[in-house]
């Protein structure tokens, strides 16, 4: 698969870039920026759709916890992003890449001249060898901290950029047929064809006390992805090495085959 592809987006939680404390997982951030790095040398291009901010601010301010009032993940989330974007452009810059940093709104994905702005501004990126970095607008789109998840954006920067694979990572295996944390008999489903009402049920459920994602969240992407013709993929996202084995098309985490969609 991977002599294919051509264009990529990844996304990265925050459970995999900050450790329980809520402070950087350094470990897994270099880890991340290492296999990105070595991608890109092959000629692929990158976008990084990076959720943390608010958390990464939360282990910066040592607060007890993620605040509760939208004013406060705002205040953490304008600490953090520029804890994140700082650790992103040194460890990037290590490897030869340079990095750059969007924060976008559900505006300027729905207005039409915000959107071709936008796209324009991808594409000179690329054509830069820049790698973007994307979040939310935490600090002024009040709307996306309350009902917003970074999935979601995945998949439509995976459509603004006409990528050929999106791969979002979790903190567990794939999608399963039940919740492993609670059920140790659930099993993994290596494959998805297509989004089937069953399928939406068994993946109800939050993510993370540090994130806002599950894998309801990581469906809906998936799907939205799919109908654009996107394969996706969901794995765990340690070791970061887990990237390869998912463009090489090896049997990890959850495969969602671009181009079918429920009735």
């Amino acid at each position: 698969m991977a002599n294919k592809v051509k264009r990529i987006v990844v996304k990265v939680g925050t459970s995999t870039l900050t450790h329980p404390t809520g402070r950087s997982n350094i470990r897994a951030m270099e880890n991340l920026v290492k296999v990105i790095s070595d991608i890109m040398n092959q000629g692929i291009q990158v976008a990084l759709v990076s959720s943390g901010a608010i958390g990464v601010g939360v282990g910066k301010l040592r607060l007890p916890g993620r605040p509760k009032d939208t004013a406060g993940k705002q205040a953490a989330a304008t600490v953090g992003q520029c804890e994140l974007m700082f650790m992103y452009d040194k460890m990037f810059a290590e490897y030869g890449h340079k990095v750059g940093q969007l924060l976008i709104t559900r505006e300027d994905v729905d207005d039409p001249r915000r959107h071709y702005n936008l796209v324009a501004c991808f594409d000179t990126l690329f054509a830069m060898g820049v790698l973007p970095i994307i979040n939310e607008n935490d600090a002024v789109a009040v709307e996306e901290i309350v009902y917003g998840d970074n999935d979601s954006l995945s998949a439509i920067v995976a459509r603004l950029v006409h990528a050929d694979t999106l791969i979002i990572l979790s903190d567990i295996d794939g999608v399963f047929d039940g919740d492993p944390r609670k059920n140790p008999s659930a099993r993994r489903i290596p494959v998805v064809e297509e989004i089937t009402p069953h399928l939406r049920q068994v993946c109800g459920g939050a993510g993370s006390d540090r994130g806002t994602g599950g894998m309801e969240t990581k469906l809906r992407a998936a799907e939205h992805a799919m109908e654009a013709g996107i394969d996706t993929w969901v794995i765990n996202g340690t070791p970061a090495e887990n990237i390869y084995l998912a463009l090489d098309g090896a049997d990890i985490g959850t495969y969602f085959r671009g181009g079918t969609t429920d009735a």
